[in-house]
């Protein structure tokens, strides 16, 4: 018999006995310190930029406006509530009608969400958790991004909320960060992280198998790592190029190539055989099926690629 792994959905239903559904929100005005010039410049290789700008005809006067832990004022914070207002009520009622959903968590998804002065960003936490039968928040950001003053209004909130902080570990391996332009260390993700579940928040891992330069061993070590550091929740990607960045830059150079969908499979598998199992998993794979994808071709059908991780998963009596 097969043993599930264990889900985040999983994670939910047992905590809250119902449909527990996260609400994916973009607001305008945010952005990240690779981006920006802060910390780097031009985002991550893989980052094509345009596509988290935000298409709701509602903000097109934000155009341009971006927040930064300096900024001195925000003049566009009522758009942004008015936004996030919007955007819950549309998706929340999908989630109903299309799953069942009964509960929800506001997951601020696109850019970096701690990355704005703190008035702004108890503005938007505290006004989405006024909404009908929202349970908590999710939080992506990064490690540089976030201040002692944000962390523990979120330690606060996690008192009576259940609060997730979401952080791009992608590797552990400088030199791969370097590479990528992340801006940022891996011991930098290791302190954050580390204080995140010291003031008692939930936290979850990104990881991403096929960085430029990295074999198997590399990627395995940075799940192991990650997972010593006491991430509840984890979210594994490959790589895949998109048209509009450098890495596609290097693809078409000859210098990158990406992950084949044969060794990804091999390096999840062994990623999850050594997950500890109160770790749950939020995202087995990732892909893109438009004309952007560059490469490679196997991350275009979502679905191909849960039922062949299934099938090696099946091997040893595992199944997602």
């Amino acid at each position: 018999m097969q043993q599930q792994i264990y889900t985040f959905g999983n994670y939910l239903k047992d905590k809250f006995s119902t449909k527990v559904y996260k609400v994916g929100i973009n607001i305008s005005g945010f952005t990240c310190p690779n981006i920006d010039g802060t910390v780097a410049k031009g985002g991550c290789t893989f980052c094509e930029n345009d596509s988290f700008s935000a298409s709701t005809g509602e903000t097109k006067e934000l155009k341009g406006f971006h927040l930064n832990l300096d900024s001195k004022e925000n003049p566009y914070l009522e758009k942004q509530l008015a936004q996030l207002e919007s955007q819950f009520n549309a998706i929340s009622k999908r989630q109903q009608k299309e799953y069942g959903a009964e509960k929800f968590l506001v997951y601020f998804q696109s850019f970096t969400n701690t990355y704005a002065p703190f008035p702004t960003l108890k503005a938007l936490y505290d006004k989405a958790l006024s909404f009908e039968n929202v349970v908590g928040l999710s939080i992506g950001t990064r490690s540089d991004s976030i201040t002692d003053e944000t962390l523990e209004y979120l330690a606060e909130l996690n008192k009576t909320k259940e609060i997730w902080i979401e952080f791009g570990i992608q590797s552990i391996y400088d030199e791969t960060l370097d590479r990528i332009n992340r801006g940022h260390s891996s011991a930098n993700v290791k302190e954050w992280i580390l204080k995140s579940k010291n003031a008692g928040l939930n936290v979850c891992g990104h990881l991403i198998f096929g960085l430029p330069g990295e074999d198997k061993k590399m990627m395995l070590e940075t799940a192991k790592e990650a997972y010593e550091w006491g991430i509840d929740s984890v979210k594994y990607h490959p790589l895949y190029v998109v048209k509009k960045t450098a890495l596609a830059n290097e693809y078409t150079r000859g210098d990158f190539t990406p992950i084949s969908e044969v060794d990804y499979l091999d390096v999840l598998v062994q990623a999850l055989v050594m997950k500890p199992s109160n770790v749950s998993v939020q995202r087995i794979t990732a892909g893109i099926d438009d004309d952007s994808l560059l490469a490679p071709e196997w991350c275009r059908n979502k679905n191909n690629q849960v039922k062949n991780i299934n099938k090696a998963l099946k091997m040893i009596g595992l199944k997602y």
